[in-house]
């Protein structure tokens, strides 16, 4: 305690000593000079001392101050700001003092005086920097990150709307640069206040890429700021870099090294792109104008045009050329930082050892009736560290969707969740359970994973399914039609159907699937013959000729002894009530061959669209937004058709981090479920 308490008369010495430094030793340097360096100094040339040997010495102080801040174990971000502000308050104190002595004017004169001095901010910036990256680390904050990310683009915005004002540039090398560096400077810090903006997206997501290119940008802004006008922007751009210092802990995901070539080939496509644009741009307009065009000339503009300024030209063309390739430019370096920033690229791999160990599991555990579903071959497989438990998913879009509940025994599938969210996050990827059962619910939660209703999945129990009664009459008269018809089923596994039977099946999914893309992600197989007789089951329906009319594909589930349905083509010409007679078909199999369950197709909102308890009046306003768009998306469509059979449901959720990211996941899962072009890296 007494350590931190006197870390303010510490301070106080140790700016008192650097002052005096610059009494002492007064080298003479070549360069830019800081006004007002000296207190009690009002000779020409005498109260202002070399920025190289200012910014030694006043470095050195902060140095000093952070050494002693580390020593007395004082957090970063409160002893830089705290100490900065202390030197700066000191400074500005001094110089009040000074200018009301010399001057002899009231001290309300002096301080107003010594509060446009520019020493004022550098003293407190060349502390509060080492500062920042010399004192220990406050132990981390959950929001810290999100709350740096948000000061870190309010600063940037703030920056680019200081970099829009006009007014002079009143910069410690205003005298000794030409005309044009101004506009230079101004540019350039539009450029960056940019790349601030993009970077930090990813410091909310504790990127440590983002946090150097943030610390980058800033460095040089605050290089800008200095030489080319002190004033608020500085003030803005110096703090930021002492929060990005001071709290460098918190940002540690790690960047994916594949994107290094990426990076250089958006590197070179960008800066070729621009040239390209500006010289052509520039040979039109030289050779509208009966102009000579060189080599010299353009690679000048090309330096000045991407800046906003091109000195060398006239006319209405130089009143749009500069803006134009300034704008071009903007794009470029948004485009490089973002691919630099980018979530992790994920290309599905599945190797053969892999691929048999998820089998294993799923035959051992994979009670569920989605479990079967994640043998797909577009699904990455992640594993609990003993392999005794996994997760199936596939990132499309920086969203890792994630295929069912874990499949496993039940007491690994907590720390399974637990390490994929942390895997998932270090990539920088958005996390989306799709089909998530409700028993898995409280173990999503305690991760901070939060759930969304989605829909039912129908599943009729093979004891109690009965075509008795009056209530399921119209099936039972289309399973008699069809009977009396002369239409029969076949029950084959994969390895019982001949080279012949398959085309033809081949022929009835591509007839009724047309020009559509294979569907289905979470509750579908990806190939008719991907999986073999323990995993799949086909139930085929033979018209009066023999010839297969449509057929039912399903994904056995052994542990959970079910039937999961995954596709019903068949020939648009069949009769009606086709797939009622072999849904049933499938069930009476199904119970002689001890299978329990048969589950059906999925009916997004059930609960919602036909309702059998009272609703909440937030679902009351769900129901009547989604009746609004049964009749363009035919959302009840399955949930009538399977309502025919009299199953049980079974809720089904969406698993999500935030709010915020459900547009993204909802996005990325229609393109997973192939109802968007594209569908994410596989291979």
């Amino acid at each position: 305690m007494l350590r931190r308490a006197g870390a303010l008369p510490f301070t106080l010495l140790v700016a008192t000593a650097a002052t005096g430094w610059l009494y002492l030793v007064r080298p003479s340097l070549p360069g830019p000079r800081i006004g007002e360096a000296l207190p009690l100094d009002e000779l020409s040339r005498h109260a202002s001392a070399p920025l190289v040997w200012f910014a030694v010495v006043w470095l050195a102080a902060g140095a000093a101050i952070g050494l002693y801040a580390r020593w007395s174990r004082i957090d970063r971000l409160t002893a830089a700001l705290l100490l900065g502000l202390l030197v700066s308050g000191f400074a500005y104190l001094q110089s009040g003092v000074s200018i009301s002595v010399v001057r002899q004017i009231s001290m309300r004169d002096a301080l107003d005086a010594a509060d446009t001095l520019k020493v004022v901010y550098l003293e407190a910036i060349a502390v509060a920097l080492p500062v920042a990256a010399l004192a220990p680390a406050r132990a981390r904050a959950r929001r810290a990150p999100v709350v740096v990310a948000a000061i870190v683009g309010g600063g940037a915005v703030l920056n680019l709307f200081h970099m829009m004002l006009p007014g002079e540039d009143t910069g410690l090398l205003r005298s000794v640069t030409p005309d044009s560096v101004g506009p230079f400077a101004h540019a350039a810090g539009a450029l960056l206040a940019a790349a601030l903006l993009v970077a930090a997206r990813g410091l909310a997501r504790r990127r440590r890429r983002a946090w150097q290119v943030a610390v980058g940008v800033a460095s040089v802004s605050l290089v800008l700021h200095v030489l080319h006008g002190i004033g608020h922007g500085t003030t803005i751009t110096a703090a930021i870099l002492v929060l990005l210092l001071a709290r460098r802990h918190d940002f540690d995901g790690p960047g994916d090294e594949t994107t290094r070539p990426l990076i250089a080939k958006r590197a070179v496509a960008a800066v070729t792109a621009v040239a390209a644009y500006g010289v052509a741009a520039l040979w039109l307009n030289q050779a509208a104008a009966d102009q000579p065009f060189t080599l010299r000339f353009a690679l000048r503009e090309l330096v000045h045009g991407p800046f906003g300024r091109s000195p060398h030209l006239s006319g209405p063309f130089a009143d749009w050329y500069p803006w134009s390739m300034l704008l071009l430019a903007l794009g470029a370096v948004l485009w490089v930082v973002a691919g630099w920033l980018a979530p992790w690229r994920h290309r599905v791999v599945q190797v053969e050892r892999e691929r048999e160990l998820a089998r294993a599991l799923v035959h051992a555990w994979g009670v569920d009736t989605l479990a079967p579903f994640v043998l797909r071959a577009d699904k990455s497989y992640f594993f609990s560290e003993d392999e005794l438990a996994f997760l199936a998913y596939r990132v499309v879009g920086g969203v890792a969707i994630v295929s069912g509940d874990p499949i496993g025994p039940p007491d690994h599938g907590d720390a399974l969740v637990a390490r994929f969210v942390g895997h998932a996050r270090a990539r920088d990827w958005r996390i989306a359970i799709l089909g998530a059962s409700e028993a898995w619910l409280p173990a999503y939660r305690r991760h901070g994973l939060h759930a969304l209703y989605h829909g039912d999945e129908a599943i009729v129990d093979t004891e109690t399914f009965s075509l008795d009664g009056r209530p399921i009459r119209k099936v039972r008269q289309s399973v008699h039609r069809l009977d009396k018809a002369g239409f029969t089923t076949r029950v084959l596994r994969p390895s019982e159907i001949d080279g012949a039977l398959r085309a033809r099946l081949e022929d009835v999914a591509h007839d009724w699937r047309g020009d559509q893309p294979e569907r289905g992600f979470v509750m579908a197989l990806d190939a008719l013959f991907a999986l073999g007789d323990d995993d799949a089951l086909f139930v085929v329906g033979l018209d009066p000729e023999g010839d297969p009319a449509g057929f039912l594909h399903f994904a056995v589930s052994s542990a959970g002894n079910a039937l999961s349905l995954s596709s019903m083509p068949r020939h648009r010409d069949t009769p009606n009530g086709f797939n009622e007679w072999l849904i049933c078909a499938s069930i009476d199999w199904a119970r002689e061959h001890g299978f329990t369950r048969v589950s059906l197709n999925f009916a997004p909102f059930a609960a919602l669209l036909a309702p059998e308890t009272d609703l909440s009046a937030m679902q009351e306003v769900q129901r009547r937004a989604l009746m609004t768009l049964k009749g363009h998306f035919q959302l009840d469509n399955l949930l009538l058709f399977n309502r025919k059979f009299f199953p049980r449901w079974e809720r089904r959720f969406v698993v999500y981090e935030k709010r915020r990211d459900l547009p993204r996941v909802g996005i990325a899962a229609l393109a997973a479920e192939a109802y968007l072009p594209f569908q994410g890296e596989r291979r």
